[in-house]
């Protein structure tokens, strides 16, 4: 079974309801304690990054979730939740993360546009896949929904499984071992959004 990580920051609802499309139960569980009985979690997430560490923080959400991914179950973190698998956050100040993949999240650096773009980054964008099981079937081009104004830069390069153009490219997906993170939606994102999910159930 499934978990939804709640901790008063995601979009949990479309997200739930994205995988009872897949025709997938899911529970949306707030107490960390009873993480470690699921088979795979989800780390959703809208907002601040530095909130969404001081929720998780509340009731001892982080170290469940860190105790969780050493077990070497999967975990998907999804736009703020693939943010928060790093290891800090520059925005609104230095914000420790979980920790769980080396790099760290910044703004977009406008003076690196070619062209003049608006942040956030939000609409529809081509992710370049690197042959990683989670992207399988995905539609020609790839196209996935997004909206952020901060992105991951990896430590490690291996650690980055799908990069995105906005003004320069930057990392868009990223996998350590069982630990994957995706900045873009797939609950907005369509039939590439679902595929994404059911390759994330069956991996």
């Amino acid at each position: 079974m499934i978990a939804i990580v709640d901790y008063n920051m995601g979009n949990l609802a479309s997200v739930r309801n994205a995988f009872n499309v897949l025709g997938e139960q899911v529970v949306i569980e707030s107490n960390p304690e009873k993480l470690a009985q699921y088979d795979r979690i989800i780390l959703p997430g809208v907002g601040a990054y530095g909130d969404a560490m001081e929720h998780l923080k509340t009731n001892g959400m982080d170290e469940a979730v860190r105790q969780y991914a050493q077990s070497g179950k999967y975990v998907l973190g999804i736009c703020l939740g693939m943010q928060l698998l790093f290891d800090s956050s520059e925005e609104f100040g230095i914000t420790a993360g979980l920790g769980l993949i080396p790099g760290r999240v910044v703004a977009f650096d406008s003076s690196r546009f070619h062209t003049p773009l608006k942040v956030p980054h939000m609409g529809w964008n081509r992710m370049q896949t690197h042959g990683h099981p989670l992207f399988e079937g995905l539609n020609e081009g790839h196209y996935l929904y997004f909206v952020h104004s901060y992105h991951a830069l990896c430590e490690q390069k291996e650690h980055s499984i799908g990069e995105t153009v906005y003004g320069y490219e930057f990392t868009s997906a990223v996998a350590r071992d069982n630990v994957m993170g995706i900045q873009p939606h797939p609950e907005k994102s369509h039939e590439n959004g679902l595929r994404l999910l059911k390759n994330f159930i069956t991996l």
